[in-house]
């Protein structure tokens, strides 16, 4: 596998990664709440490939795009006023937003190795710990972050109840 930061050529597949989870999710249980053609969508992609915080996961010998993140030294919507294990340097800090792998490629350790490629990155940079959020409930994913060595920090309501998705769990690890 392969991590690296998108370009504009990954969009498209980026596009397409995202309404195939999204069918998954549809046709399974929907964990994290995301619908096709609302979010995430192609247009976040692009968003957050202009931002510079768009990576992607792609097979070595294919370069399929196999799974894709959000990376952003930003703190997520609402994170304020919570006790995290570290100080709220948000140069030293990444917050990981958006993790998806494609649904062929579930249960094949791409989601931690996507995480492991992430602190790997966090730690080149000198950032002193990796902060998410996640929705309450969201048993793969949580299963995937606690098995990586983040700790739970509380739940909160990060202000998405209008779309049904009132409560987060908010994760940290210390680097």
């Amino acid at each position: 596998m392969i991590f690296e930061k998108a370009i504009q050529d990954d969009i498209d597949a980026v596009g397409i990664l995202y309404c195939t989870v999204c069918d998954y999710l549809s046709a399974h249980i929907n964990y994290p709440g995301w619908y096709k053609h609302i979010y995430p969508t192609k247009a976040d992609a692009q968003s957050s490939l202009d931002e510079g915080t768009l990576y992607v996961c792609k097979e070595n010998d294919k370069n399929t795009i196999v799974g894709s993140v959000v990376l952003k030294h930003a703190p997520g919507n609402r994170y304020s006023g919570e006790h995290w294990l570290t100080p709220d340097d948000y140069e030293k800090i990444y917050v990981i937003h958006t993790l998806a792998v494609h649904p062929n490629y579930n249960h094949l350790g791409i989601g931690k190795y996507m995480m492991d490629a992430i602190e790997g990155m966090a730690k080149s940079e000198h950032c002193i710990s990796i902060r998410l959020d996640v929705v309450k409930g969201n048993i793969p994913a949580e299963k995937l972050y606690q098995k990586c060595g983040y700790h739970y920090i509380t739940t909160k309501n990060l202000g998405y109840e209008d779309i049904g998705l009132p409560w987060f769990n908010l994760y940290e690890k210390t680097l």
